[in-house]
């Protein structure tokens, strides 16, 4: 067999960390990537970074999903200080700016995109849209590139016709299973914070996110990565589980026809190749 001259390039994808104490994730290549949320202090983030050997000098772009401080902790010093581009719609980029948690000004740092208008990065192809949480103009993204398309989810109190376009379009999927509906009921939250997180602008149970990929799973789907568990309300084994076992119900053999993962808390994930 003749052998390419120019071979495609391997892209992969892992998780810095995921849920309310900080969110960030990585997709890129050997030669650069980018960054989705940047809710991990920045000494976290550059040592996490280089157990796989990368540097912040290959950090293209940081895109942001919404302005809550677990998404956004180290936005100003990637912006400001890295002079890393930071991509998000103009109302997210308001709301980053009037945060008395971060008190940044991004400034030639800052790059507006609108949702459902694509916008290239390099090899990236990249559509924002909408999602339903209490936030401000809270996104997905939906990344084309070298033949793969990787949709992420995160924050989202629904999935919506629109979440649902995008989920359907993915080869691999990052998508938030938050809780575990009796550990909420039953837990120690008071009554309107339990309200807030179950309603249509809250989180995505363990429950949803499982029966929804199973009544909508398809072949292409090669890599589900379960984002954003609570500490309170979730488990790791409790997510995976909830989900293999409506996956499995399906007739669909996870682990040979999908990888199935959960994206803990504070801990670096396995790298992935795409």
């Amino acid at each position: 067999m003749q052998q390419e001259l120019f071979p495609s390039e391997q892209f992969t994808f892992f998780s810095l960390g995921s849920g309310s104490s900080g969110n960030c994730y990585y997709l890129g290549n050997s030669r650069y990537g980018m960054l989705i949320d940047a809710g991990i202090g920045p000494r976290i983030t550059k040592k996490r970074l280089a157990e796989y050997g990368i540097d912040f000098s290959s950090i293209y772009a940081v895109l942001i999903t919404h302005d809550h401080y677990d998404h956004i902790k180290s936005v100003g010093y990637l912006g400001e200080k890295l002079h890393i581009p930071v991509y998000a719609t103009r109302q997210v980029h308001h709301g980053i700016a009037n945060s008395p948690l971060t008190k940044t000004r991004l400034n030639g740092s800052t790059r507006y995109i609108e949702k459902g208008v694509p916008f290239q990065i390099e090899d990236f192809k990249i559509t924002a849209f909408d999602v339903p949480h209490d936030s401000i103009d809270n996104a997905g993204y939906f990344f084309e590139f070298e033949g793969h398309n990787l949709t992420l989810v995160t924050d989202a109190g629904s999935i919506t016709e629109e979440v649902a376009h995008y989920i359907c379009k993915a080869n691999h999927l990052v998508i938030e299973s938050n809780y575990d509906e009796d550990m909420l009921k039953n837990g120690r939250y008071p009554y309107p914070l339990k309200q807030r997180i179950s309603s249509g602008s809250g989180h995505l149970s363990n429950r949803q996110t499982a029966e929804f990929l199973a009544a909508n799973y398809s072949s292409k789907l090669r890599n589900i990565w379960l984002c954003h568990l609570s500490g309170n309300n979730n488990h790791p084994d409790l997510a995976l589980q909830t989900v293999e076992r409506q996956l499995v119900e399906k007739g669909i053999k996870v682990g040979i026809e999908v990888s199935l993962q959960v994206l803990k808390r504070n801990t670096l994930s396995l790298k992935t190749e795409l």
